[in-house]
């Protein structure tokens, strides 16, 4: 049998009632208790990396997951990473950078209900990333939740409360796990790359949403605090220009400061597409800015960091952001 370490970090999964509302307190080992069909799949070994919800999650925890999977790497055929669902989508997409061509799956998983409740998915969750991670043929960073497998890149949450919580945006779901069996769609076992990781990670970036109404000159503030800008954007992407709130004129004044900016969209599905309207074209024909297509904002903001921490050079970035890490996940 294949053997797996659990890392775990808290979540819902891991949490319990207090006078403040559910907060982490199961420990790893006693997690796994709750599930006793895991034995049939696998050895397991677990750690306590972390007890904290999600909301929580920083990029120096994606740094510490990145450190931990590689100080064991040898010792394992495949890593579960137990998360809250708020952040998980990010981690999933810093994780898919930080560690590249790994030749074995590392899976995120977590509930949307506590493990020791009597009506949880918390069970399902756990038993099927533990079946998943032991499946052949199975490599890279994916989610598993709700009887599904998402390409790390790809994931989001969309259901606050739903067990149904997460989807793969823009992009086949890489597996599908029932009871009785595994459908995969997307194969990407990869021996032929040795698999590398990076412990850096930029954190000097923010995100902005547009809405109407809103002044050009917050990008002042944010231009004076942060390297890297992402600008969510309204359907296939652009940035308003008209009258007193032209945001253009911002634009130019941040890329003279050498800021890193990547247009992205408010619409979940189907992604930007900039030279599409004059909003968009206008912004591509005179500035140096990058747009996000079809990544989620998950993806581009861990992305960013992963690369803005290698070089902060526009074109060094440009070519950096518009190349695959992972021939499946496009991104």
């Amino acid at each position: 049998m294949k053997k797996i370490l659990m890392i775990a970090t808290g979540g819902t999964i891991a949490s319990k009632i207090t006078e403040h509302g559910l907060a982490p307190a199961i420990s790893s080992d006693e997690l796994l208790s709750y599930v006793p069909e895991i034995k049939k799949y696998c050895y397991v070994d677990t750690i306590q990396l972390l007890n904290i919800d999600s909301t929580n999650i920083q990029p120096e925890h994606w740094v510490m997951m990145t450190e931990t999977i590689e100080e064991n790497y040898d010792k394992y055929d495949g890593f579960i990473v137990s998360h809250g669902t708020d952040t998980m989508a990010y981690t999933a997409a810093a994780l898919s950078y930080l560690i590249q061509n790994p030749c074995k799956p590392i899976v995120l998983t977590g509930s949307q209900k506590p493990i020791n409740v009597d009506i949880t998915d918390a069970k399902k969750n756990l038993l099927d990333s533990f079946r998943f991670v032991t499946e052949e043929g199975i490599s890279g960073v994916y989610v598993v939740f709700d009887g599904k497998a998402i390409i790390g890149t790809r994931a989001r949450k969309v259901k606050s409360k739903s067990y149904s919580a997460f989807e793969s945006i823009n992009f086949p779901v890489a597996a599908i796990i029932d009871d009785r069996r595994i459908t995969k769609y997307i194969s990407n076992y990869n021996l032929e790359k040795k698999v590398k990781f990076y412990k850096e990670i930029y954190t000097n970036i923010f995100l902005l949403k547009l809405a109407p109404g809103m002044e050009p000159d917050v990008l002042d503030f944010i231009g004076n605090k942060y390297e890297g800008i992402v600008i969510e954007s309204y359907g296939a992407g652009g940035l308003p220009f008209l009258d007193k709130r032209n945001f253009l004129n911002k634009l130019e004044e941040l890329i003279k400061k050498g800021k890193i900016i990547v247009v992205a969209t408010q619409v979940m599905f189907e992604g930007s597409d900039m030279g599409l309207y004059e909003v968009g074209v206008k912004a591509l024909q005179k500035y140096n800015v990058l747009q996000a297509y079809d990544m989620t904002i998950e993806a581009v903001i861990t992305k960013l960091m992963w690369i803005m921490a290698q070089t902060k050079d526009f074109e060094e970035v440009k070519t950096m952001f518009y190349t695959r890490i992972h021939e499946d996940s496009l991104y």
